[in-house]
This record gives C-alpha cells, sequence and structure tokens, in this order.
C-alpha cells in the first residue's frame, strides 16, 4: 500500500515531497543453525522389562482411556506402547519393548536427561544416538513429580546441549522443539512461549508453548 508523505515547501516556493522513512523489515526465524548444533546431543530411548505373566492389565489400553482414540491412528492392534505400572503382554522372561522417547545430551561423558515415565519400571535401557550407535544406559535417579529422569551411558566426547536460563524466557519468543518420536530420526517443530509458569497442580509450573509435540 502507498503511504502519503509530509510535503515541505521548496527553494522555489512549490511543495517537494519528502520520503517517508522505511519500515523495518521483519524476517522469520532460522531454525537449521540450531538444529545442526544441538540435533546430534538428542538421542533416542527405546526402554524394556520381562514379561512375567498375562493378565487382564497387559496389552492395549482400555478403550476408556482418554489416550487410546490417539493412540490407535499410530499403533496396530496389539502393539499399544505400555503404560507407566501396566503389566506387559506375554508370557515367559523374554525382554518385551516398553517404550520410546527422547533424551538430551548433558555431558560429554554420557549423562543424558529424558522423561521418568519413559523409564519408569525399565530393566533394560537402550540409547540410539542420530550416527546410529547404541548404548545400554544405567539409571542414575529419577523425579516423578517433575517427569526428569537422569540416565547414563559409557562414552566419551559426546555432543551436547547446552542448559538454558528459564527465568530469562519471554512469552512470545520463538521455540523449536527436536525429538525423537516414535523411534524415529530426529523431528523438529516451531512454535512460539504462550505463557510461563503454568501451575497444573501435579506438576512443577510448566512453560507452555504452541509447538507441536509428538508422541515420545
Amino acid at each position: 500500500p502507498s503511504v502519503a508523505a509530509p510535503t515541505t515547501p521548496s527553494a522555489a516556493g512549490t511543495p517537494a515531497q519528502v520520503a517517508a522513512p522505511a519500515s523495518p523489515v521483519i524476517m522469520l526465524p532460522d531454525f537449521t543453525e540450531l538444529v545442526e548444533k544441538a540435533g546430534p546431543a538428542v538421542v533416542n530411548i527405546r526402554t524394556a522389562e520381562r514379561a512375567r505373566q498375562s493378565g487382564p492389565q497387559g496389552g492395549d489400553p482400555d478403550e476408556n482411556d482418554q489416550f487410546y482414540e490417539f493412540f490407535k491412528r499410530f499403533f496396530p492392534p496389539g502393539q499399544m506402547p505400555q503404560r507407566p505400572g501396566q503389566t506387559p503382554r506375554g508370557r515367559g522372561d523374554g525382554p518385551v519393548q516398553r517404550g520410546v522417547g527422547s533424551g538430551f545430551i548433558l555431558s560429554a561423558d554420557g549423562y543424558i536427561m529424558t522423561n521418568a515415565h519413559v523409564v519408569d519400571g525399565a530393566e533394560e535401557i537402550t540409547v540410539t544416538m542420530t550416527d546410529k550407535r547404541e548404548f545400554k544406559a544405567k539409571l542414575i535417579g529419577a523425579d516423578a513429580r517433575t517427569d526428569v529422569a537422569l540416565v547414563k551411558i559409557e562414552g566419551h566426547h559426546l555432543p551436547v546441549v547446552k542448559i538454558g536460563d528459564s527465568s530469562r524466557l519471554k512469552v512470545g519468543e520463538w521455540v523449536a522443539a527436536i525429538g525423537s518420536p516414535f523411534g524415529l530420526e530426529n523431528t523438529v517443530t516451531a512454535g512460539i512461549v504462550s505463557a510461563k509458569g503454568r501451575d497444573t497442580g501435579d506438576y512443577l509450573p510448566f512453560i507452555q508453548t504452541d509447538v507441536a509435540i509428538n508422541p515420545g
């Protein structure tokens, strides 16, 4: 759209047009550098536990479960992910895959942050990096209230992510999420910070965002 510019008298006495100041150009963010830097430190985590018995609590989530309709779009019958505390379907003592999730390498010697619900009850934890290397991990500790857990793999000179300062975060800032959902390679989504300090009653206050967060 055109903008009417103010006029001022010229030396000859006729109005002269004055150019309007240029509007600042607002550029959308480019996340490529961020993904290239942080992506290698995002890992996939698979967990397994040994099947002990078969019972009514095993198998797929109950159809009344609030997540049933969502998950059944992605998983074939009989292969729904197990909920925490749910007895896995099957017999014998062989390992049964229990779930998958994402993790973030915090130190070059192999300390990894993940969700507590991902590793809850797991007897085997496998970490897969973006370069396809796999490591067996051991659980260091977990906190159910914050849903955070720390696991350890034996590695050296691993890529790491840096923990930020949430007090400096502002509502409306751009944010990107990098994860490894469904055991796939890293995916990236983006959005903005919608709110800070959201109190859910069960967990510590959250940073709310409209970024698409895939299961896992």
